[in-house]
Formats: C-alpha cells, sequence, structure tokens
C-alpha cells in the first residue's frame, strides 16, 4: 500500500512535475478570456495629448476673466489642435477633443449660455486654470508597461490591448482534457436507469468547472469496469490529450483497475494516495509524453474536491497564470478535526459586520452526498488535529 502523503507535500508534486502547455499568438479578437504570455507596454503617452474632459468651451484663464467670452470658433473631437488666440475669446469643444493651444481651462456648457456670438458665464461659474483637462501621460508614459505575463484577459485588460495596437497577442495554449468516468454502475444523462445504475455526474461538475477557467477543450469519455478496456481506452486517450481526469477506479478494489492501466501505457506515478478526507485515494502521474494525469477518486465530492484543490491550479499554473490571493475565512462554530487527515469541509461563506468573511459548515454526510453542495461554495481545509477546531479559527477556503 502506498504510503499517504500531505497536502503541501501532494501541491509541491504537482507543480514540480506538471507540464507547461506553451503558447501560442492569437488575433485580439480571440483572446478575451484566455492568459497572456506576454509584456504590454504603452505604445505612446496616456492620454497622447491634453484632452478636453467636458462638453463647454476653452479658453485662456486670468483673475479678470470676462463674463462675456465671443466665440472664436471649435474643436471636436477627432480635430487637428486649433488655436485660440485672443484674449477673451474661447472654443467650442466636446469631450475627448484635444485642448486648444493658447487655452488652459475648460468650462462646461451647463455653466454658460450662448447669446449671438458669444458665451455668457453663469453667476454660479467660478473656473481656474487646469480645470476639466486631462493631461497628456497623466496615465501613464510612453514605455510603461500596462500589462504582465499571467494575467487574465478580461474587459479591462482586452482595452488595453486594443488602445495600445495589440492586434495579435500570445497567450498560452488550452491544453486538450480528457475526463474519463469508470465504472459498470455508470450511464449517461439521457438513459434510463436500471437496476443498480446510477447517473454520470462527476464529468459533468469537473467539465463545468475547467470551462469557468477557460478550459474548453474538453471531451468527455466512460470506460467499463474491465481490464482490457481500461488499458486500451487509455492508451487512446494518451494519444489524443495533453490531460487525464479520471475519475473512479483509483482504490484499493479487486476492479480498480486505473493505476495498472496508466503504468502499462508508460505513465509514471508520481504519488498515490493523500492524508486528506474526502479524497485519500487521489493518484497523479506523468504520461511518456508528459501528459498530466490526475486519477480522482470516484465518489462525487472526493472528486470535485480534489479537481478544485489540486487539478483546476494546477492547469491554470501550467498556463503561466499568476497564483490568485489565498481566501480565509473564520469558522462560524466548532467542527471535528480528524488526528491524522487533513480536512476539507464544504461551507457557505458570507461577510461579517466587520467585512471578515466566515465559514458555514455545510458537511457532507457521505463523500457520495452531494445534494447539499449546491448550498456551499467551496470547503474550508483544516489541518489534522486533536478533537474540535474552535469557533474563529483561521482557515484556507477554495471555492468551488
Amino acid at each position: 500500500m502506498s504510503e499517504l502523503i500531505s497536502v503541501s507535500q501532494a501541491e509541491a508534486l504537482i507543480a514540480e512535475h506538471m507540464p507547461s502547455f506553451g503558447s501560442e499568438r492569437v488575433r485580439l479578437d480571440d483572446a478575451a478570456g484566455r492568459v497572456l504570455r506576454q509584456s504590454v507596454h504603452a505604445e505612446h503617452d496616456h492620454p497622447p495629448f491634453d484632452r478636453v474632459m467636458m462638453d463647454g468651451i476653452a479658453t485662456l484663464w486670468s483673475e479678470t476673466l470676462p463674463q462675456r467670452l465671443h466665440v472664436a470658433g471649435a474643436q471636436m473631437a477627432g480635430m487637428r489642435r486649433q488655436s485660440l488666440s485672443g484674449e477673451g475669446d474661447c472654443l467650442e469643444v466636446t469631450t475627448g477633443a484635444m485642448l486648444p493651444h493658447g487655452s488652459d481651462c475648460v468650462i462646461p456648457v451647463e455653466q454658460v449660455r450662448r447669446d449671438g456670438d458669444d458665451y455668457v458665464l453663469g453667476d454660479d461659474c467660478h473656473p481656474f486654470a487646469g480645470q476639466f483637462i486631462h493631461r497628456r501621460g497623466s496615465d501613464c508614459v510612453q514605455g510603461a508597461r500596462l500589462l504582465s505575463p499571467g494575467m487574465r484577459l478580461g474587459p479591462a485588460e482586452m482595452a488595453l490591448l486594443a488602445a495600445n495596437g495589440v492586434a495579435n497577442v500570445e497567450v498560452a495554449s488550452v491544453p486538450s482534457v480528457a475526463i474519463v468516468s469508470t465504472g459498470d454502475e455508470l450511464v449517461d444523462v439521457g438513459a434510463a436507469l436500471g437496476e443498480g445504475q446510477i447517473r454520470r455526474s462527476n464529468d459533468t461538475a469537473v467539465r463545468t468547472a475547467l470551462r469557468m477557467d477557460g478550459f474548453d477543450r474538453v471531451a468527455m469519455e466512460h470506460i467499463v469496469d474491465d481490464e482490457a478496456a481500461t488499458r486500451e481506452r487509455i492508451a487512446a486517450l494518451l494519444e489524443r490529450h495533453d490531460v487525464l481526469l479520471l475519475s473512479g477506479g483509483v482504490s484499493m478494489g479487486q476492479r480498480d483497475y486505473v493505476p495498472a492501466a496508466l503504468a502499462a501505457q508508460g505513465v509514471r506515478k508520481v504519488f498515490h494516495r493523500i492524508a486528506q478526507k474526502p479524497g485519500k485515494p487521489m493518484w497523479f502521474g506523468i504520461g511518456p509524453r508528459g501528459q498530466a494525469v490526475f486519477a480522482l477518486p470516484g465518489n462525487p465530492v472526493s472528486a470535485l474536491v480534489c479537481a478544485t484543490r489540486y487539478a483546476r491550479p494546477a492547469l491554470l499554473a501550467a498556463q503561466g497564470m499568476a497564483a490568485p490571493v489565498r481566501e480565509l475565512v473564520s469558522l462560524s462554530e466548532a467542527v471535528d478535526a480528524n488526528p491524522s487527515l487533513a480536512s476539507f469541509l464544504p461551507a457557505r461563506v458570507e461577510s461579517d459586520a466587520s467585512g471578515r468573511l466566515v465559514a458555514y459548515p455545510v458537511p457532507s454526510r457521505t463523500s457520495g452526498d452531494f445534494s447539499s453542495l449546491p448550498r456551499t461554495q467551496g470547503f474550508v481545509q483544516l489541518p489534522p488535529g486533536q478533537g474540535k477546531a474552535p469557533a474563529g479559527t483561521v482557515a484556507a477556503f477554495y471555492r468551488w
């Protein structure tokens, strides 16, 4: 029997052995949601010119600025820069326009009224030099680093890429993942249930989790409890995919064929069995072409916990994703601590009056009971301990 390793040892071994999936250049339109694998610097000063921030008029401010200003022209957004020459003159301006030469003050349209060829300042208008002007380079200067490798490209990041002329962007390649359920008792979601059968759900849960992380090259497979069939299908899957996520067949039962089938195909075991509950039978190894193989327990809670705690962060890290900030919670009540195993306790979380995140345990009756999981947002990780972990205990929280 394999020796149990700790959660931290399992995490470290996975990180040590995970392959890199490389990168590729894609059109900007295809980069949304991907993981950036290049640095991006400012193409020019932002904004690239002194920019008008309000619709209204631009003028040269002075202590003796008259209440009536003559309209000498207009400076619209997108126009070449105009000039203001005469004192007591103004130019009509729009938001986003270049600040005209010779002006240093923008007065909003709400504070003036048009009277023929003049604008008259309102009684509540008290302008000053520099108002409503977005100065050149005040956001960032040319050459400043804007984005770093490992960032997820969301709306703000995509906007910066577009604004700086990055039409093609280097992003992490998305690996091909096969999620494999094993077991004679499993049938497809649309099939009628026979005696002793249940519908497959682990693969749907894990696929959904991966898709939420941006992994959309995911296939689902089912292997029956047959030694020859297990070896044949695993061999074929290793040829086609970068990552295998297997559910079931990794315990010590007489029909748990997965570890032997993996070994027969040259998959090197890195570890088997972690000192944790649920999910103790988890297996991890590396294939002959560097394929990452996660063999998860078959019970639904165990499978989802292991996928969340190990597989998902490992896949993100292999893409070069920046490590997320660890989320800490306080227990709302005392809970039993296992003396020899780390405990993964499903929980819902809420912020208290002080803004502290509090975890309210929603324990599953067994590792096969996943009916309560929709009432949770993830699970708390508690280290081995004697007796109970008291209320207020601070622990790491992992979201589904």
